[in-house]
């Protein structure tokens, strides 16, 4: 589940003021977070990514081969589920501790610049440092704010729905790509009658599900920092979990209870053993196919569509998966920033990494791994290149501050519908005021 970060920054910040006034504590953790460069002359840095563990065996391979590459260069890995990810970057932020490399997501992108966490990549591109010349112009400017470049593209993908094609097909059940709201629940119900296995909506990590959703409408979610749409706007998104209660095939959310939400290894697709706690699905971006099909259960093959809308052309866009960025305290800028060019343009370390982030934002990179990528990885980029980028539009700008607590107030009218405790009416009739509040508290 994503967490309050604007809230979260802003206490942390605060408190890394009062502490601050020693000096002490925060020097320290400085030192130790945003590398540090030793008396014999040797390099130490940290990175810090949220994952699954395929991507945690392999960026820790990576940064290890720059290191037997750059003599007296050593790279601290630190990893973490997405769900703790960003307590801890924002608690070290606070403390101007932000690890030396950090991996960026586009919805916090804008507040991190903003609040002067990140470094402006600008002067290493113009010197050479970071070479960007193989990067389309659109997937450099997703990493751009307010005319500086503070984040580079770890990956390019796509929301994607990931389901269990085994089940599937020995029901003799069809998924087409770009399925329509109404498509898609023909599927759940299908499945519920014929095997017994329900569906996950997404439950508990809606962020980019439901602007996807309201994309069909052409109503944008967030507008000049407010938000976009009605009420109205709102009401067929908790339809979807009033009709799942109603025909039956809606996953119980007291299954969630005792799992990570958004850990793959745990989505009720992997992790479920029986039909009440299985679902045929899950709601996760295209780069994440291979982790999910490396922790299904041995002869399970994970097919991979589209997410279902509306207006699936209006809905689809392409996005970077994740970005690679400098924090702004770094002891050490022309370094990391030559860490982030290496995992950016270097073929050793694509070789390691294998595009398990999506697909490299280099195009000599991705022409060059490609033959070498897993079956799945090229699943993926067969999916993007073929069903994705002729039939998407434009993605959204980044988030405002005060998204992620509309995402949370959103998950709370969820569970209350899920739980039969409010109708979708008033669920988007509540969720729509609550989020107006905090949006325009922001202003």
């Amino acid at each position: 589940m994503k967490k309050k970060i604007g809230l979260l920054l802003t206490c942390a910040f605060a408190a890394a003021a009062v502490t601050g006034c020693s000096g002490s504590a925060a020097s320290s953790n400085s030192q130790t977070a945003a590398g540090d460069n030793s008396s014999d002359g040797a390099v130490k840095m940290t990175m810090s990514w949220w994952g699954n563990q395929v991507r945690n065996e392999r960026t820790q391979q990576a940064l290890e081969l720059y290191g037997e590459q750059n003599p007296g260069v050593t790279i601290e890995g630190q990893f973490s589920e997405w769900s703790n990810y960003w307590d801890k970057l924002a608690t070290s932020a606070a403390g101007q501790a932000i690890p030396d490399l950090v991996q960026m997501d586009y919805m916090y992108l804008d507040q991190y610049v903003k609040n002067g966490m990140l470094l402006d990549l600008t002067p290493y591109i113009e010197d050479g440092t970071l070479n960007v010349s193989d990067i389309s112009e659109n997937t450099m400017a997703s990493g751009s704010v307010d005319g500086g470049i503070y984040a580079i593209c770890a990956g390019i993908n796509s929301p994607s729905l990931l389901y269990n094609k085994n089940l599937l097909d020995e029901n003799s059940i069809e998924i087409k790509d770009n399925m329509t709201i109404d498509e898609f629940y023909a599927v759940c119900l299908e499945v519920f009658e014929k095997t017994g296995v329900k569906t996950n909506i997404a439950y508990g990590i809606p962020e980019t599900y439901n602007n996807y959703f309201v994309r069909s409408f052409d109503t944008p979610q967030f507008v000049d920092g407010k938000m976009g749409g009605s009420a109205e706007t709102y009401v067929p998104y908790f339809e979807q979990y009033t009709k799942g209660l109603e025909e039956g095939w809606l996953i119980d959310p007291g299954v969630f209870s005792e799992l990570a939400l958004g850990s793959g290894e745990q989505d009720p697709l992997i992790y479920g053993t029986t039909p009440q706690t299985q679902s045929w699905c899950a709601f996760y971006n295209s780069n994440q196919l291979a982790a999910m099909q490396s922790a299904a259960p041995a002869g399970t093959e994970i097919g991979i569509t589209t997410w279902p809308a509306f207006d699936p052309v209006k809905s689809g866009f392409l996005k970077s998966s994740q970005f690679f960025s400098v924090g702004a305290h770094t002891k050490n800028p022309e370094e990391a920033v030559k860490v982030l060019n290496f995992l950016t343009n270097s073929l050793e370390a694509n070789d390691v990494l294998l595009g398990e982030r999506g697909v490299p934002a280099s195009s000599v990179v991705a022409d060059a791994i490609a033959p070498k990528m897993s079956e799945s990885d090229q699943k993926v980029v067969t999916f993007i290149n073929e069903v994705v980028t002729p039939n998407c539009s434009p993605i959204d700008p980044p988030q405002p501050e005060g998204a992620s607590e509309v995402y949370n107030l959103l998950i709370q009218m969820v569970e209350k519908v899920c739980y039969g405790e409010m109708d979708a009416q008033t669920a988007a009739e509540q969720f729509f005021a609550g989020a107006v509040k905090i949006m325009d508290g922001k202003q």
